[in-house]
């Protein structure tokens, strides 16, 4: 079977951006002072991921009353999914499909009926999670920042769920770069170099699902997203 993640990542000008965002991601996680990251940079860091996949979502809450248990329930939702997201590794390694769907019912209780929480219903949309999930099941060379980025608008464009997409598609980003060992204890925040290009963010998601071109659009602009969320990690506040 043809390596999609393999084809993508070997796309003009995507290697060279995806290891300069390399570098930059292991400069926070361990050049800098070779820190030793805690559970409350772990901790802090889905807070702000929290705060950012919410406001891209049109939430207008701050990072500070977020932190002190207020917000909208935008806001709320993002933090319940962030609280419970590291939670849902094995379920994401074993059944993807299994974990978008608990990272859905997550994220939009309350705001959709009970019964289309967590529950596809695009016919064509569940088609292209499950075929998501296989591949994420086989063996890959693509980097796996590559994968990260793919699997994000993938989830996002797919339409599955009956909203929130989006949301499941940032989370599933973060799982999948705990998974591959990218940043293995979550304190970088690709959430919030989304957020913080959020015009380019949801530019370039909507080329990925519509231009001929969009893949390659699409991971160039992560490779800098995954710079900007590493600079916002707590570890480079430090």
């Amino acid at each position: 079977m043809s390596d999609p993640f393999i084809a993508a990542a070997s796309l003009e000008g995507v290697p060279s951006a995806f290891r300069a965002a390399r570098d930059g991601m292991d400069a926070v996680l361990r050049d800098r002072g070779l820190r030793r990251s805690t559970p409350d940079d772990t901790a802090r860091s889905l807070l702000i991921g929290a705060w950012a996949t919410a406001t891209l979502e049109g939430s207008e809450i701050d990072l500070d009353e977020l932190s002190s248990g207020g917000g909208d329930a935008t806001a709320r939702a993002a933090v319940r999914l962030s609280t419970e997201l590291l939670g849902l590794l094995p379920t994401w390694q074993r059944s993807p499909v299994q974990a978008m769907a608990r990272m859905h019912a997550l994220a939009a209780a309350g705001s959709v009926p009970d019964d289309d929480l967590g529950r596809p219903v695009n016919p064509a949309g569940t088609a292209r999670l499950t075929q998501l999930a296989k591949l994420l099941g086989a063996k890959t060379e693509a980097p796996a920042m590559v994968v990260a980025a793919l699997v994000h608008a993938e989830i996002a464009s797919a339409g599955a769920f009956v909203s929130h997409n989006g949301v499941v598609g940032r989370a599933a980003e973060r799982l999948v770069l705990l998974a591959r060992g990218v940043d293995p204890a979550s304190v970088t925040v690709p959430e919030a170099g989304h957020v913080a290009a959020a015009p380019d963010y949801f530019a370039a998601l909507e080329a990925y699902g519509t231009e001929e071109t969009g893949v390659h659009r699409w991971l160039l602009y992560a490779a800098e997203a995954f710079t900007r969320g590493a600079e916002a990690s707590p570890l480079s506040s430090r």
